[in-house]
């Protein structure tokens, strides 16, 4: 690359990359990049025009449930979680409030770079899960289908240890990941209504409150099916998203 600096322009910098970022850069690059400091480290942030693949009409969806227990849960039995990411989760949340406590000019320092290694965290793992899930999509012919998450922070009632979690990860982020990723692999996402898809019976239709005796169990007090919750909940994501699909599709009759 070639640089611009206040002695004039550096012509022949080397710069390190993957080889599917080098393919991408030599075939879709657009306008100038922008090199950056972060962290101790020298980015270069180059835009890339990638055109979408074709979209091939899916004939069914991989339901995708978010939740608190589990990041993502899909619809074939998939749940993105572990003891590893909430124990990393809990002891950010303890070194933040030490750190707030202390009030010191260094203790500011260490919290904001605190904040950066834990964005660096969940957009690692954001990535990891997204690809996954498309990954999946993909391979099997499926669409995506996710919840409509806007206004999730204002519309569930959480105890407060769960309230902390909620905040506290970046789920529109994971959102936006799939929708991109699914673009570039031909994949079509949709949003549905989340609504009363944790307390329905995704092989009856039975819908009751009752059906969740715990936050892992749901167990339906009507034909007696029972299943993981985020496993039932994100099947009954999966058939809304069939149906929202195939109701779009439908041929205007007038």
């Amino acid at each position: 690359m070639s640089i611009w600096t206040t002695g004039g322009r550096m012509k022949g910098v080397r710069f390190g990359c993957s080889d599917d970022q080098a393919r991408a850069l030599a075939a879709y690059r657009r306008g100038e990049s922008d090199l950056i400091h972060r962290d101790g480290l020298w980015l270069l942030i180059a835009t890339c025009d990638v055109p979408d693949v074709d979209v091939t009409e899916p004939d069914a969806f991989l339901g995708v449930d978010l939740g608190i227990a589990n990041i993502a849960t899909t619809s074939d039995g998939e749940r993105h979680t572990g003891v590893h990411l909430n124990a990393v989760r809990r002891r950010n949340r303890r070194l933040r409030r030490r750190l707030q406590a202390k009030r010191t000019t260094s203790a500011k320092r260490l919290l904001k770079k605190r904040r950066r290694k834990e964005s660096r965290f969940a957009r690692d793992v954001n990535h990891v899960i997204s690809k996954s899930i498309v990954t999946e999509a993909a391979r099997t012919g499926r669409g995506i289908a996710l919840e409509d998450l806007q206004g999730i922070r204002d519309r569930v009632r959480l105890r407060k240890p769960q309230r902390i979690t909620l905040h506290s990860w970046a789920f529109h982020q994971l959102g936006a990941f799939i929708a991109y990723k699914a673009r570039r692999s031909g994949v079509v996402v949709t949003h549905v209504d989340p609504a009363y898809t944790s307390q329905g019976c995704s092989a009856c239709g039975h819908t009751d409150r009752r059906n969740r005796p715990d936050q892992e169990t749901f167990s339906c007090t009507s034909c007696g099916f029972a299943e993981h919750a985020d496993v039932n909940a994100a099947r009954n994501i999966a058939a809304r998203g069939e149906a929202g699909r195939a109701a779009v599709n439908q041929p205007n009759a007038a």
